[in-house]
């Protein structure tokens, strides 16, 4: 039985020989296209166009880069659930009560705000595409109940077939439009050498590039998905791990087409986006003015895509955790891998509070301005999450609380720590960023 006070008797360390390795196949990959569908949104693709059309293919190395470092995070969270038996908030758990205060927190806030997001974010492009039917508030508000609808009523298998049906429209839109914009070829494998442009912020600019994509809460909901998937001993890492890999295979390219897109469309011709999400209905306005009606329309196909993939990914995945704390609170102090791969944490009702708390009371936000202090409160919690995530991986998985053959080796402590040092400068820089005397 998994011990959550720190002690060795854990589902991965019984006595004996281990589970059988599965051979590791494509036809078992799943879990990683969840993920890297539900990190990539409409968000990290403005960011990635906008690093295009500022520095054209300079930072093309740090998006591979970025892409690296989100593989090291969700392999040691996988390798966490498999090893141990044990979830992620089981873990944390035993690192001491702050980590069961700084996650509730975290949860309540992050997702009232993320609720409006995703729901304004998947409006968007509908909206752009009939301009007549309602307006951007009710759109969202259909997007929510859509997706609450969709959870409430799925188990995982249904979800990650929905989710790699969406995530083979954005593959094809992302790179349908990377061959459409003729991308130069000799820039782009000169992009690869690491250099940072000249230019003030530089470095900041480079490594907000390098973690923003792709890098949420997500990234610990990974091993959730693993576990749902069926996957629930360390018999299955291999399969895991070829999993994890095409995760970040996927993002990468995402991420490269749409920096080719900035870099050529946008860079070449001195094209500036808006910030935010508007920047890619933007964006598909100028595709229609270029390329015609037809390129415009599939790329806002595929910013629905992104956007609606992130938002049920988060309803999925983070109502998971969620669950699967309160469970814990509740006196259930061995949370189990088999839990989730029986598909009892989905029909439990905190899976459902939590689906409920993510879909209404953020469509308030939709007909009002943001409340500003929330906002600060959001900001500073979205940035100290990936730090937390990162150091408390490098904790775990160097302690007796995971079983000495899948504990991390010389390579695995130097990608998280380097993983947890980047995050944890964006965070200072986005705390600092705040408007905090406005605050009070």
């Amino acid at each position: 039985m998994a011990d959550t006070t720190g002690n060795t008797q854990d589902l991965g360390a019984k006595d004996g020989p281990g589970p059988q390795p599965r051979r590791s196949s494509w036809r078992y990959i799943g879990p990683g296209i969840v993920v890297a569908a539900t990190g990539v949104g409409a968000g990290d693709l403005v960011a990635t166009l906008i690093a295009g059309s500022n520095f054209g293919y300079t930072l093309l190395w740090a998006a591979v880069v970025g892409c690296l470092v989100k593989i090291s995070l969700a392999e040691a969270c996988g390798r966490w659930h498999l090893s141990t038996g044990r979830t992620l908030f089981d873990g944390w758990a035993s690192l001491g009560s702050w980590t069961t205060w700084f996650f509730a927190v975290y949860a309540v806030i992050w997702g009232f705000v993320y609720g409006a997001a995703a729901m304004s974010s998947s409006a968007l492009p509908l909206q752009a595409l009939f301009p007549s039917v309602m307006d951007l508030e009710y759109w969202g508000i259909a997007c929510g109940l859509v997706g609450l609808v969709f959870v409430w009523f799925n188990k995982y298998a249904v979800f990650e077939k929905v989710m790699t049906v969406l995530v083979g429209v954005m593959f094809v839109v992302t790179v349908y439009l990377a061959f459409r914009v003729t991308p130069n070829l000799g820039d782009a494998f000169a992009g690869l050498l690491p250099v940072v442009p000249d230019e003030k912020d530089s470095i900041l600019n480079t490594l907000g590039l390098i973690g923003g994509v792709g890098g949420t809460i997500t990234l610990a909901a990974y091993g959730y998905w693993v576990n749902a998937k069926g996957w629930t001993n360390s018999g299955w890492m291999k399969v895991m791990r070829l999993d994890n890999r095409v995760a970040y295979l996927t993002t990468g390219v995402f991420v490269v087409a749409m920096l080719f897109v900035g870099a050529e469309l946008l860079h070449s011709a001195n094209i500036a986006l808006s910030g935010g999400d508007q920047g890619l209905v933007q964006l598909g306005d100028i595709l229609d003015d270029r390329y015609g009606t037809t390129t415009g329309t599939l790329f806002l196909v595929g910013f629905f895509a992104a956007s609606f993939t992130s938002l049920i990914g988060v309803w999925h995945g983070v109502s998971l955790m969620f669950a699967d704390f309160l469970a814990r609170r509740r006196g259930e102090r061995q949370a189990r891998a088999d839990e989730l791969a029986s598909g009892r944490r989905e029909r439990s009702w905190t899976f459902r509070a939590y689906l409920l708390w993510l879909t209404f009371p953020p469509m308030i936000l939709l007909f009002q301005d943001e409340p500003f202090r929330l906002i600060i409160i959001y900001g500073v919690l979205g940035a100290a999450f990936m730090p937390f995530l990162a150091l408390t991986l490098l904790w775990l998985l160097n302690s007796s609380r995971t079983p000495r053959e899948w504990r991390n080796g010389h390579l695995s402590n130097g990608m998280l720590a380097a993983a947890g040092l980047l995050f944890l400068v964006l965070a200072v820089k986005q705390i600092w960023d705040q408007p905090w005397s406005e605050f009070f």
